[in-house]
């Protein structure tokens, strides 16, 4: 694909680099059908135009929020008919603010936990353990 400037567009290293992926990563998504597939050279070399670094652009910073690759293809999908994908985002990043948020409760229960248990060792007096284990003998058995 060379455009009327003369100028060709980027091979999946290039683009790859361009968006800070690798490129077996622009092939997959391809193959997901996150990206559509680009014009060939006549040699058979994937040729991308500047849609596909906006369109990686995107992927990543969804992944980064934590959607699915089939949350991103829909949202691309409904975007690809030219309609604002602004409804179904808002729902997936609700959705998603909500499983962040339980993962925080969880995160704060177990912190709770594990400062209780450090809270409940001993202080300097406690004793070296017995070769081979964590704690000291239990003098009482």
């Amino acid at each position: 694909m060379t455009t009327s400037t003369g100028r060709r567009g980027l091979r999946v290293a290039e683009l790859a680099a361009a968006t800070g992926v690798r490129p077996d990563t622009v092939r997959y998504y391809e193959k997901a059908a996150l990206l559509p597939p680009p014009d060939r050279t006549l040699t058979g070399y994937r040729e991308y135009d500047q849609t596909a670094v906006d369109r990686l652009h995107f992927i990543r910073g969804a992944q980064r929020l934590g959607l699915t690759l089939a949350d991103i293809r829909d949202l691309l999908a409904i975007r690809d008919t030219g309609e604002c994908p602004c409804e179904p985002a808002e729902q997936l990043l609700s959705r998603r603010i909500d499983e962040v948020d339980a993962e925080i409760s969880r995160l704060t229960a177990l912190r709770t936990e594990m400062a209780a248990m450090r809270d409940a060792l001993p202080d300097d007096s406690c004793p070296p353990p017995a070769p081979g284990t964590w704690c000291p003998p239990d003098e009482g058995r």
